[in-house]
């Protein structure tokens, strides 16, 4: 039987362990690739064109955005960043399946540019006072921690946007978890087209 690809969007605040979860199940799911976006940012070293980003200058941005190539995009930092809608299309078409590490608001534009592909995952930390913890543990200076909970609270506000929400406690649980959404998302009716 053949199947369209899922597009798996996983959002957190910083501390919540979307990275680690990430990696994880793309280290562990020979089906799911990790969408590669576009940016007008320099390359970082040890950064490879096509693998970490597709590094390309603001005016090529801008001409992507106004032909409508791009699923997503925002400006941060003075940089532009986004996900060029060609290569996904294609990989939902071939039964691939994507993961995106984009915020909430990158969910809602890839939600509205591709509906029912979009598997939204909100990773939520087990408390603030965890999620503190977390961020000071892990190096994070006191004014990195005072923004990054700041922008948390705000993050966390849009969890009931997502299709679904795992608290991530115990990282074991939570991949599971996270495994058992994208197995069901790929066994949809809707998704089967053979």
């Amino acid at each position: 039987m053949n199947r369209r690809g899922v597009c798996l969007v996983i959002a957190a605040p910083s501390g919540a362990g979307k990275t680690t979860l990430s990696r994880a199940l793309l280290e562990t799911d020979d089906q799911l690739s990790l969408s590669v976006s576009v940016t007008t940012r320099e390359r970082r070293l040890g950064e490879k064109e096509g693998k970490h980003y597709f590094f390309i200058s603001q005016e090529k941005f801008d001409d992507m955005v106004r032909a409508g190539e791009l699923l997503e995009y925002a400006r941060v930092f003075g940089r532009s960043y986004g996900t060029p809608r060609a290569p996904v299309e294609q990989a939902l078409g071939a039964g691939q399946d994507i993961m995106f590490d984009i915020d909430w608001q990158g969910f809602r534009q890839l939600r509205a540019s591709l509906g029912d592909d979009v598997v939204g995952v909100f990773i939520k930390p087990p408390s603030l006072e965890v999620l503190h913890n977390r961020l000071v543990k892990r190096g994070d200076s006191a004014e990195q921690v005072a923004t990054r909970m700041a922008h948390a609270e705000a993050e966390i506000s849009h969890a009931s946007e997502f299709d679904y929400i795992v608290e991530n406690q115990d990282l074991d649980v939570a991949l599971a978890d996270i495994r058992a959404i994208l197995r069901a998302s790929r066994l949809q009716t809707k998704r089967q087209t053979g």
